[in-house]
């Protein structure tokens, strides 16, 4: 589908944003070649590598687009002769170049704009795309991997990406919209008898029948402790919690990323409902200091203090909170980060790893849990990211003494052991940054107790 005028004006001014930054760097994005699933005509749904979605939309597989230094140039693969036949009628090259204001040439011709220049590049996570990359530009070039010239390109791009401009919040709120409606099935469709994929199913069919596509492998499971758990076998039972992360995409490839947590009877036991509250009470904590100039690490923190308040309130925990956060003793039940960048990727830019994630002079953290967090940025007007604690009694981490030693007799196992019906709960909203603090993207999904529990007993009536 080719892109509005509103969409084209968005492409338009990316691209001339980008190449300001550049200057003279001539840069070359791929926008990935299709993959075959099994033979070369059973293929997997093409998606175009985000950085070449984002200044020139989707739908255009094994395109390349070529910055020589002055303009932009999108150079495409020349139809064959039946694609008609299989595919119907496509966009021509002049149709294209009008769409997106853009010139448009045959793949043919561009080893002979690139012959005798050097080039910079991002790869794709493809190795496919990224051996046409390497071909082309007579080097080497590997997923997960710049080179030194390819670094100036990939900081334009970073931060060009960390503002979502108005036309990436538009798409944003049609991904929000799209995954309340899943949200809102899944908690119907959930009985006990019936298998995890049951839900799965009812959650994707209102992706399906708005044309648009899961953003990721969806969760969806009673077992919550697996964090991305994707098997779907499990029968659900009376006292079990069912974990749904799932989101979708907009029609532009835009995702939402989002987990609640509900009870497949349709109401809370008395420990579910207390460790969900402690939860809760947490991510609240955390989306209350999202706002211009606050580092997202203290995003963290905050979320972890609210945890250690929480079970120390249960009799949980034992000790002073901030004590538990500073050793790590409440990363032992939420071992993960409170959350990560959302743009064009569910973990946006994360195929350029750290670079995109930590500022610079920023490094990951070696301490259990902190080791996790994706994202140490101060966050700015525009940045989307989701905030997502969350509780877990995972076996493998309770079970191994050297990570317990941190935790002594401030865990209180005995205590801990009533919450047996509590295997796992996260609770996960994208929030995006504002001048005046933050607007939560996703609050028409139900994570208040006695929301969730009437959405799930409107399945029922």
């Amino acid at each position: 589908m080719l892109p509005d005028a509103t969409e084209r004006a968005a492409f338009l001014r990316r691209r001339d944003l980008l190449a300001r930054a550049l200057g003279g760097t001539a840069a070359l994005l791929a926008s990935s070649r299709p993959r075959a699933r099994n033979y070369a005509a059973h293929q997997f749904p093409f998606r175009a590598s985000s950085h070449f979605l984002y200044l020139f939309g989707p739908g255009l597989p094994d395109a390349m687009a070529f910055y020589d230094g002055q303009t932009w140039t999108l150079y495409l693969p020349e139809p064959a002769a039946d694609d008609v036949l299989w595919d119907g009628a496509v966009p021509s090259f002049t149709e294209i170049s009008v769409a997106l204001a853009c010139p448009v040439k045959p793949r043919s011709a561009l080893p002979a704009a690139l012959r005798g220049r050097l080039v910079a590049t991002l790869p794709t996570p493809h190795l496919e795309t990224c051996l046409d990359l390497a071909e082309l530009l007579g080097r080497e070039v590997k997923p997960g991997r710049l080179a030194p010239g390819d670094e100036p390109l990939a900081d334009a791009m970073i931060a060009l990406r960390l503002r979502q401009d108005d036309a990436a919040v538009a798409q944003m709120r049609q991904a929000a919209e799209v995954t309340c409606a899943a949200h809102l099935a899944g908690m119907r469709a959930t009985r006990p008898g019936l298998r995890e994929s049951v839900v799965r199913a009812a959650m994707e069919a209102e992706f399906l029948a708005r044309d648009v596509a899961p953003a990721y492998n969806p969760i969806v499971t009673v077992h919550g402790e697996v964090l991305h758990n994707v098997k779907y076998h499990h029968m659900m039972q009376p006292q079990d919690l069912l974990l749904a992360d799932v989101g979708g995409e907009s029609p532009g490839g835009w995702p939402a990323d989002v987990t609640r947590t509900w009870p497949v009877s349709g109401r809370f036991s008395t420990t579910q409902r207390e460790l969900y509250e402690v939860v809760l009470r947490a991510q609240k904590a955390a989306i209350a200091t999202v706002r211009p100039g606050v580092r997202y690490r203290d995003v963290h923190l905050a979320a972890h203090r609210a945890t250690a308040e929480g079970l120390l309130a249960l009799g949980i925990l034992r000790g002073d909170a901030e004590e538990l956060v500073a050793d790590g003793v409440t990363a032992r039940l939420f071992p993960h980060g409170v959350g990560h960048l959302l743009g064009l990727d569910v973990h946006d830019m994360e195929d350029l790893g750290d670079r995109a994630g930590y500022a610079p002079g920023r490094t990951r953290s070696k301490e259990f849990g902190l080791a996790y967090l994706r994202l140490d940025r101060d966050l700015v007007p525009g940045m989307a990211v989701t905030i997502e604690p969350g509780v877990y009694q995972v076996p493998a981490i309770l079970s191994d003494a050297r990570l317990m030693d941190v935790a002594k007799d401030r865990l209180d196992r005995d205590v801990l052991a009533r919450f047996s019906d509590v295997r796992g709960i996260r609770i996960e909203d994208d929030v995006l940054v504002t001048e005046q603090g933050q607007e939560v993207l996703t609050a028409a999904i139900p994570k208040e107790l006695a929301d969730v529990e009437a959405a799930m007993r409107a399945g029922s009536a």
